[in-house]
């Protein structure tokens, strides 16, 4: 059937025609050709492909850097770790040697007599294993210390996030994360320094430990080398020390209670606080417990058994103890950090030693309150320079600090021999005249002490009456580069090579032993002896180490003759002058000194047996009322002196020689001039008043009493 709605099928012919273009517009530009068509490039072809090659090397090279950036941070990372941390971390010895690696010898010392005054140094006991001990004693310290010992490798990474946890929550460090290995690599090979190069360190050295050595052998090592306070070392030395037995007879609470010491043996030392470390004893019983190491019928008899202290653990050194500092210093130093257990004979005479430090003690006591003085030191040498007494304060347990020795003062006038000895090298005699008067240094004016000025004086005069501005013009005429040289000569090492005027007033700080020894200068007639404390050192089987000997021939530093010069000019010191109260009725010399303000006071002196040297003061440098030389130092001084001299004969210095003649007859005009400077100094003192407070003005010359300097 046909559709006759379907419209009608039309041919091309019957399609409507184009419409005509527009025509041309005359005056404007024909269109542009259309451009040709581009030829066939195959070297551009090539050029796109090798870009398109470029593009993706360059992709992968910049995944590949992105892979591999950690592993060359790391590298980098661990190579500025190591350089910076790391590099100088100690090797690490045999295993045989790390059982005596950097232990310090243990030291019996004798007095010069031979007998024992006491035992120093390390106390480390036997060496012990593990199957020398009851099985309680090594898991009391893995309770106290580490409990996971055997589980975990020589860095415990599940302790050090728990403590970071623990003192995060605390908000401050109160647990640590240090496995036992890396608390024994620290005592071993490290210093207790809080710092993370220290603590980088002790993780190598005790992954290094734990490479060469089973855990049972580190806990051996460990047990035998830890610290528990009052210089002991080792868990037999500790129970020998505290209990008086072998480690293999202690009682679980004796074990527990040393294990609590480790983690702070200086402040929980039983002879310290016994009452913190048996508290903390509890806690490591109730974590042995905890651990199902003992039953809760062992932690209760534990509990009511309280150790005892042997008598040995509080035993005191009493006043041997800044003489012992000194010496086991030096014993170390000749002997070797790693010598044998040593026997350690002394200069030290016992008798005088206890009466050194029973005078100090006692002139403190009776009179320090109303001196204004809280402490004094003694230091005396024989003729051959050996120490015979050092009181380094007066109580060593309450203050071991050794003021003879580390203390550095000012000696005030007691310097002044060493400026006279040096203006006699320049020619200056005992006898010639010096004005004490006015002087002024740029600002500086030296006065005397309780002011005034005397006039025309002898040299000699102005060193018995310790006249400052007379020191002074003499240090001026010596010059500061001879009074450093000569006191280089005489062992004073603490000058500078050239001081300045303030030298004469004694404003360089000294130790009391230098100043000591350089007085001995004169007592030998110009011989430097080198003071020593250390007659022998051997090991305890008997093999000597070291003895001392005297030079064969003593160094001289300074001319007899004027030795004999200075000596004579001190003893007069002492029988007229300013320390008359160190008189004790035999040839005796020296010189008395106060610094500024009243904060020292000294008097060293000597006979021809003894040099002795006294400085009082206090600790913080706080003045005195007015205390000086020739007050408690000297009294101190005679006190001493007096006993070291018991049995033996009075003489005066054999080699002292006679005084030098004048070399022409006197000017017969010295006294008109002498007279003339006298005048002068009497003008210039009414120009000039004294500005010091508290010091009457210039006039009449000051009584002797109070004693100056």
């Amino acid at each position: 059937m046909n559709d006759w709605t379907l419209p009608p099928y039309r041919f091309d012919d019957d399609k409507p025609a184009t419409p005509p273009a527009a025509p041309p517009v005359f005056g404007s530009a024909p269109p542009p050709p259309p451009p040709p068509e581009e030829p066939f490039r195959a070297d551009l072809k090539h050029a796109r492909a090798k870009a398109r090659a470029r593009r993706g090397r360059w992709i992968w090279i910049a995944a590949l850097a992105v892979l591999m950036a950690p592993v060359v941070g790391g590298a980098a990372g661990a190579g500025f770790v190591w350089w910076k941390y790391l590099r100088d971390t100690p090797t690490l010895p045999s295993r045989e040697a790390l059982f005596a690696v950097n232990r310090a010898p243990g030291v019996r010392f004798e007095d010069r007599s031979g007998q024992v005054i006491a035992t120093r140094g390390p106390r480390y006991g036997q060496r012990i294993g593990l199957a020398g001990l009851p099985n309680y004693v090594p898991l009391a310290f893995l309770a106290a210390e580490d409990k996971r010992f055997y589980q975990h490798g020589a860095i415990d990474p599940y302790g050090i996030a728990r403590a970071a946890y623990v003192n995060h929550k605390a908000g401050r460090t109160v647990q640590g994360a240090s496995t036992l290995s890396q608390q024994l690599a620290k005592g071993l090979f490290l210093t207790p320094d809080r710092t993370v190069k220290r603590k980088l360190q002790e993780m190598l050295m005790a992954y290094r430990l734990e490479q060469v050595l089973s855990k049972d052998e580190v806990l051996e090592l460990y047990l035998n080398r830890v610290f528990f306070g009052a210089n002991t070392f080792g868990v037999d030395g500790a129970s020998r020390t505290y209990f008086g037995k072998s480690a293999s007879q202690l009682s679980l609470s004796e074990a527990a209670l040393l294990a609590s010491l480790p983690k702070a043996p200086s402040r929980l030392a039983l002879t310290r606080d016994m009452g913190a470390a048996l508290a903390r004893s509890r806690l490591v019983l109730a974590n042995m417990r905890q651990e199902g190491w003992i039953t809760a019928e062992q932690e209760r008899r534990a509990l009511e058994d309280t150790p005892r202290l042997s008598p040995l653990a509080v035993a005191e050194e009493g006043d041997y103890g800044w003489v012992l500092d000194y010496a086991t210093a030096e014993a170390v130093r000749i002997a070797g950090q790693n010598a044998p257990d040593l026997v350690v004979r002394l200069t030290i005479d016992s008798r005088l030693q206890h009466v050194g430090a029973e005078t100090v003690r006692q002139a403190i006591e009776i009179g320090g309150a109303n001196a204004g003085a809280g402490q004094a030191a003694l230091l005396s040498l024989s003729g051959d320079g050996a120490v015979r007494a050092m009181v380094g304060g007066t109580d060593y347990v309450e203050s071991p600090f050794n003021r003879a020795v580390q203390a550095r003062r000012q000696p005030g006038s007691t310097f002044k021999p060493f400026v006279y000895a040096a203006a006699l090298e320049k020619g200056v005699l005992p006898t010639d005249i010096r004005v004490d008067g006015p002087v002024r240094f740029g600002a500086w004016k030296p006065e005397n002490y309780g002011g005034g000025y005397r006039g025309p004086m002898t040299v000699q005069d102005a060193l018995v009456n310790s006249i400052n501005t007379i020191a002074v013009k003499l240090a001026q005429e010596a010059g500061g580069p001879a009074i450093g040289d000569l006191a280089r000569r005489f062992g004073i090492t603490t000058l500078p090579p050239n001081p300045d005027l303030s030298v004469a007033l004694g404003a360089y700080e000294v130790s009391l032993l230098q100043l000591t020894s350089g007085f001995q200068v004169f007592q030998q007639g110009g011989l430097r002896l080198e003071p020593y404390v250390i007659e022998s050192i051997a090991t305890q089987d008997g093999r000597p180490i070291f003895a001392h000997s005297a030079p064969a021939v003593p160094a001289s530093v300074y001319d007899i003759s004027k030795a004999s010069m200075m000596v004579k000019m001190m003893k007069k010191v002492v029988e007229v002058g300013t320390a008359r109260r160190a008189a004790f009725g035999w040839p005796a010399a020296g010189k008395t000194g106060t610094s500024q303000n009243w904060r020292d006071a000294w008097f060293v002196g000597f006979t021809p047996d003894y040099v002795t040297g006294v400085w009082v003061g206090n600790d913080d440098d706080k003045p005195m009322n007015k205390v000086v030389g020739g007050d408690m130092p000297a009294s101190i001084w005679r006190r001493y002196m007096l006993a070291a001299h018991e049995g033996l004969a009075v003489r005066d210095f054999p080699w002292l020689l006679a005084d030098p003649a004048p070399l022409s007859t006197p000017d017969p005009r010295n006294g008109f001039y002498e007279t003339l400077a006298a005048e002068f100094a009497r003008s210039a003192s009414a120009l000039e008043p004294v500005t010091q407070p508290d010091v009457p003005a210039p006039g009449p010359a000051p009584s002797p009493e109070p004693l100056p300097y």
